[in-house]
């Protein structure tokens, strides 16, 4: 039973190992999605190596109650599934600043703040080998405190293009 388990391992290493994949070195492009309030975000990716990158959002949000900014770093393991399709697993964190205006019947209620988050991130990608653009869907939970909406928790499922360079 050792003997089978230690295979099984052996070859499930091997199957995420054995892949090539192209990482670029940079990308850049848009991330839209809605957690908390926030909506599109500027999003920089840094290739690493052929399995690792870094990833860098500043997100933006400006609405007739809410305004607030979000930036957002993350390190990414990435995996190839198959031909031009990858997924990829990370972990990371934040700092965000808002701004809460609310005005009803006569009463004015502002608030402001900034608080910190740890935040994860999964997702997959498809990389088109004919132009530089990689199109992703993704889901990032956040987890901190000091939200505008006293709601610690947030989860963001996000679409986006990258133009690779």
């Amino acid at each position: 039973m050792k003997k089978i388990l230690l295979s099984a391992i052996m070859l499930f290493g091997l199957a995420f190992t054995a892949q090539s994949q192209e990482i670029s070195k940079h990308a850049l492009g848009l991330r839209l999605g809605d957690n908390n309030g926030f909506g599109g975000e500027v999003s920089y990716q840094l290739g690493l190596n052929q399995k690792n990158r870094l990833e860098f959002d500043l997100g933006w949000r400006n609405s007739r109650d809410v305004d607030a900014i979000k930036g957002v770093a993350l390190y990414q393991w990435v995996w190839n599934i198959d031909g031009g399709f990858n997924w990829y697993a990370g972990v990371g964190g934040g700092l965000a600043a808002w701004d809460h205006d609310y005005y009803n019947n006569n009463y004015r209620y502002n608030d402001s703040g900034t608080y910190v988050f740890a935040a994860g991130d999964i997702g997959i990608e498809y990389r088109f080998k004919e132009v530089p653009i990689t199109l992703s869907l993704d889901a990032r939970p956040e987890i901190g405190s000091g939200y505008y909406d006293d709601d610690n928790f947030g989860f963001d499922v996000g679409l986006g293009v990258k133009f690779r360079f």
